[in-house]
């Protein structure tokens, strides 16, 4: 009788491992593909806002028109807004300055620009008002 060598028989076995290994591998595959299609969405599928939320924008200071006082610094973006802010007068712009780019309530603006706190609110609703007329000529909506 002729020996046989149980190696055909460790191959066999190591051959159904590895067999059920890829079948395994295969069935998590499909389920992970699975649960990733319940979670994800074709960019055809979203809506023209949902898209506008995916969307960003670099800014770079650069691209920005830069107005200062008192060592405080706005940043405009808009060239038409930047350039109506530019033709109002030095102390007008302080005022809009000090309380958009600091937020300092009127009677600490005043102190700044040696002004009464009610000369403060009114120089700044004026100007403010001036502005939305000039961009509201030059098409700019709010």
């Amino acid at each position: 009788m002729k020996y046989i060598s149980d190696s055909y028989g460790e191959r066999c076995r190591f051959d159904a491992f590895c067999k059920t290994v890829l079948r395994n591998e295969a069935k998590t595959y499909l389920r992970d593909l699975c649960r990733q299609r319940k979670w994800e969405t074709q960019f055809s599928a979203l809506s023209q806002h949902e898209i506008a939320e995916l969307c960003t924008v670099d800014e770079y200071f650069s691209d920005k028109f830069v107005f200062s006082a008192f060592g405080y610094v706005l940043y405009i973006q808009s060239e038409l807004v930047a350039n109506s802010f530019a033709s109002l007068p030095e102390c007008e712009q302080q005022i809009l300055i000090l309380h958009y780019a600091l937020e300092l309530p009127d009677r600490e603006v005043g102190d700044f620009v040696g002004m009464s706190r009610s000369a403060v609110q009114h120089h700044r609703t004026k100007t403010l008002n001036e502005l939305q007329k000039d961009l509201k000529s030059k098409g700019v909506r709010n």
